[in-house]
């Protein structure tokens, strides 16, 4: 891999700055994707924005940037996105520091701002070389999520094509799966949750196959399922459903009779059940029959203690006496077989037989 440091004057940067929003941003004589399609909106708010322009003013060091170089010789931001806009849509008059637009200063207030020299890496290298040493940078400002360094390492029309679906406000996959998602898609979570459902969590590998592809419409496609399929399977909406890893339960039940009526009468039971403190974890529960993700409510010490000392520290499975802290509570009657959490349903077990007992 190839990191060569290069020092590139604020006049350089803003030449040929373009401001197309959904269609991107260039600068740098139309050499720098300031902003890919669809990638991620600004997000700076004016007072970081002032402390750009304010930090230029005074000559004082701006953190290092950060470019890949592309396959067509350009190059692509890969942190330092928002200092370039900052810089780039001052220069271009459209905004003011101090009251003071860029053509309201005197002639060497502007040669001041366009010769301050800006310090970038540009990386060059294969996609895993560039990915872990992205990965290792120390990025100061708006840290860039793992989904935009993948997105720098995995340029190409397939992703130009998947963020005009997933990455923007007011974008296709934020119309019909907000109530589902959890982040923000002008950060590139969006994206991210619909290629980790896609790949079975194989999100790198997925974008190294498809990197070349002319379009990202299965993609597109598949999220759309999963929404349908959600919105079939579960249509009493509850703000619980959010966040959910919908794309992995419908990779393993799609093809599975259900029930909607029924998964509903089960689920309203569950949300009435005392025992059960997670809703969230109802969705899943119903279709993998797995406890663990009802978070069960536990006995709690006070119990435990009375217990403890009616059984006098005695395991019943084993006879064995043991310390408190070497026994766990258990319930004699399964949750699922209609035992509650209450003292007259609870045992202590060494924690040997506690573990290998059966809840059947």
């Amino acid at each position: 891999m190839k990191i060569e440091l290069k020092e590139i004057t604020v006049r350089e940067l803003a030449n040929g700055f373009i401001d197309n929003s959904e269609a991107g941003v260039i600068g740098y004589s139309g050499k720098l994707d300031i902003r890919p399609p669809y990638q991620r909106e600004f997000i700076y708010n004016d007072k970081q924005r002032d402390a750009v322009i304010n930090t230029v003013r005074k000559e004082f060091p701006l953190n290092v940037m950060y470019w890949a170089l592309r396959e067509d010789e350009n190059f692509e931001v890969i942190d330092g996105q928002q200092r370039t806009l900052s810089l780039c849509q001052y220069i271009n008059g459209d905004f003011a520091f101090e009251f003071m637009y860029f053509h309201n200063l005197q002639n060497n207030e502007q040669k001041q701002i366009l010769n301050y020299k800006l310090m970038v890496y540009i990386c060059s290298g294969t996609d895993s070389e560039r990915l872990d040493w992205f990965r290792t940078i120390n990025i100061a400002g708006e840290k860039l999520t793992d989904q935009e360094l993948r997105n720098a390492v995995y340029a190409g029309k397939w992703l130009t094509d998947a963020k005009r679906y997933f990455s923007k406000s007011g974008c296709a996959a934020n119309s019909i799966g907000s109530n589902y998602l959890n982040g923000s898609s002008i950060r590139q979570e969006y994206l991210e949750t619909a290629i980790d459902w896609i790949s079975n969590k194989n999100i790198e590998v997925y974008m190294s196959k498809h990197q070349h592809d002319p379009s990202a419409s299965a993609l597109w496609i598949y999220f759309q399922s999963v929404v349908s399929w959600v919105q079939a399977t579960f249509p009493t909406y509850r703000k619980e459903m959010k966040g959910i890893d919908w794309g992995n339960l419908y990779n393993r039940f799609k093809d599975t009779l259900l029930s909607a009526t029924k998964l509903e009468e089960e689920i309203l039971k569950l949300i009435d059940d005392d025992d059960v403190q997670s809703i969230k974890g109802i969705y899943i529960y119903v279709l993998t029959r797995d406890e663990k993700h009802l978070n069960l409510r536990q006995f709690d010490d006070k119990t435990k203690l009375k217990v403890y000392g009616k059984q006098n520290g005695i395991c019943p499975k084993c006879n064995n006496h043991f310390e408190l802290n070497g026994m766990e509570a258990d319930h004699i009657i399964p949750w699922h077989k209609g035992g509650k959490t209450e003292e007259k349903n609870c045992q202590m077990l060494c924690m040997f037989d506690n573990r290998t007992k059966s809840g059947k």
